[in-house]
């Protein structure tokens, strides 16, 4: 596996909604904060309307792979307010959900977890993407 990071695509959208999240007094020292930060500079930002079908973007349900374990997860990349205990339901502002933001199908990646882990995680499949379903302001 590639131990560079891929390069990462976020709609305008997410990208307001998350500044705006890691800019509220509550998120702001969040452990998670500052990975989600890096992530969000490094990202090419495209319109809504113009996001490629295979992108993880907010609120998308992907087909992730841990590639140490082999095991198979669906998860569903939520806002914290979101994330409510659902083990299919990942906020941005977990290692895992920073770290799928913007991936596309088959994109691989290493990811700090805590603990001192690290994940190796592929993007193998998107069941939905607001984007591709036309919910564009959701």
């Amino acid at each position: 596996m590639n131990t560079a990071r891929p390069p990462i695509l976020v709609s305008s959208l997410d990208l307001e909604r998350i500044e705006a999240l890691l800019d509220a007094p509550a998120h702001r020292h969040f452990p998670g904060s500052e990975a989600l930060r890096a992530e969000i500079v490094r990202a090419s930002i495209v319109e809504p309307e113009q996001m490629p079908a295979d992108v993880v973007t907010m609120n998308s349900t992907a087909k992730v792979v841990d590639e140490n374990t082999k095991e198979e997860y669906e998860l569903t990349l939520v806002y914290p307010r979101d994330a409510d205990g659902d083990p299919g339901k990942v906020s941005v502002l977990a290692p895992v959900g920073s770290a799928i933001l913007g991936l596309r199908i088959g994109d691989s990646i290493r990811w700090p977890m805590p603990g001192g882990r690290e994940a190796a995680l592929r993007i193998a499949g998107i069941k939905y993407q607001p984007e591709a379903a036309g919910h564009l302001h959701r």
